[in-house]
């Protein structure tokens, strides 16, 4: 089958061999497993800090967002059978999704929305699970609460800022508060539902103040958490929650402590990484997005289209991630 691999890591991307084009023996189906021919993928911030930092013996293939079709399964398969539409993120442990056929455990799939072609729907599957943890799991919102809420989220224009807006004001109650810093993110941003839009270049208190927005409850910070970490903690009310998913070389807690402000990490591989017994709830989760997205509650939240899946448009799609100036997701279609 054909691929798209890595070896060494830390390489530029610029580098042809950052990712390279090449052929891979075709995976065989474990007991609960899925082989989904591979129809549409998207690229995340993961696909770059696993091929910066992931040390192989071998080709290694990334990507963790696909949308396909069922081709065989396991024998102890019940969810699904050849012919099903999917979509589904993965897990960080297996081979990844740049490749024209794909094993996954049939817990973490969920059926493709039917509204949604291939491509628009690679685009969800990741930042849906992510962001649907983030705010009912971890931050502990509840569906239609939060009424007198406000919800500040940071790095709002991205993959997970996107859906993660859309799904708090479409499914609480809370004011949203969105950051970004560039014209044309800040209207993305509006565009996906947010009420109010702020630059998270400038001080974050005064902007919120201007709003009539004196504290904040709930915070989700999806990028620069480091940076943004002390004014975080003075723009949160006491008792608020403040949800992370990146990575900052270090996070004192202390600074928390005066507030009483809870700390609570999402990383949506945790489920699959060491199937917990409730990792089918990523099935649920994905079947209900499709549900919202059928219904159109929700809506794709694909940035930009980059062609057929091939190493060259990848690297393209790599770097536009590792810029940072990257809008909504980044969708790649067929081989």
């Amino acid at each position: 089958m054909k691929a798209i691999a890595y070896e060494q890591p830390g390489l530029p991307i610029n580098d042809p061999r950052a990712l390279f084009d090449t052929d891979l023996p075709e995976p065989q189906p474990g007991a609960r497993d899925l082989r989904v021919q591979v129809k549409a993928i998207a690229v995340n911030p993961v696909d770059t800090k696993v091929r910066a930092n992931g040390e192989t013996n071998g080709p290694r293939v990334l990507g963790w967002d696909v949308a396909g079709v069922v081709e065989s399964v396991g024998p102890e398969v019940t969810l699904f059978k050849p012919g099903d539409e999917v979509f589904y993120a993965g897990s960080i442990i297996r081979p990844g999704c740049y490749s024209e056929l794909h094993l996954v455990d049939e817990r973490i799939v969920g059926r493709k929305p039917t509204s949604l072609n291939f491509a628009d729907s690679a685009a969800l599957p990741l930042t849906a699970i992510t962001a649907w943890e983030l705010l009912f799991d971890r931050l502990g919102v509840t569906e239609q609460g939060g009424e007198g809420e406000t919800l500040l989220i940071v790095g709002a224009a991205g993959g997970v800022g996107s859906i993660l807006t859309q799904l708090a004001r479409q499914l609480t109650r809370m004011t949203v508060v969105g950051t970004a810093s560039r014209g044309e993110t800040q209207a993305w941003v509006a565009q996906q539902g947010a009420h109010h839009v702020i630059d998270h270049h400038q001080p974050l208190a005064p902007q919120l103040k201007a709003l009539g927005i004196e504290q904040v409850t709930h915070v989700a910070s999806l990028t620069h958490t480091d940076s943004h970490y002390a004014q975080l903690v003075e723009v949160l009310a006491p008792q608020g929650k403040l949800g992370l998913i990146d990575d900052p070389a270090s996070l004192d807690a202390m600074p928390l402590k005066r507030k009483a402000i809870s700390l609570h990490w999402e990383l949506m591989f945790t489920r699959s990484m060491f199937e917990t017994p409730d990792m089918i709830k990523q099935h649920e989760l994905l079947n209900r997005v499709a549900d919202l997205l059928d219904s159109g509650v929700l809506r794709t939240t694909v940035g930009q289209h980059f062609g057929t899946i091939n190493a060259e448009n990848l690297r393209r799609a790599h770097a536009l991630l590792e810029s940072g100036a990257s809008r909504g997701k980044t969708v790649l279609e067929g081989f």
